[in-house]
């Protein structure tokens, strides 16, 4: 991953969007990490990979939920009492 000062992003900021079409660019101001920049299909892929295992920890915490003897009406009690 390439890494450039803000200052240089702007200045050659088509240079940039062409290097991020083919790996992250890290911009830095004042030598501190503030952003990255990714091309939209790496950013679709990060964000597709995140709901995918958002949902797969759902299910199995759901799963074990309910292993564990917890209903709708436990879990609605619950909630009731705080």
């Amino acid at each position: 991953m390439q890494t450039i000062s803000a200052t240089e992003a702007k200045r050659r900021f088509d240079v940039v969007l062409d290097v991020a079409q083919r790996e992250p660019v890290r911009i830095q101001r004042y030598d501190r990490d503030v952003a990255v920049l990714v091309s939209v299909a790496e950013f679709d892929r990060l964000n597709s990979n995140r709901w995918k295992e958002f949902n797969r920890l759902k299910e199995l915490a759901g799963a074990q939920a309910h292993a564990n003897g917890q209903t709708e009406e436990i879990l609605a009690e619950i909630l009731a009492s705080h």
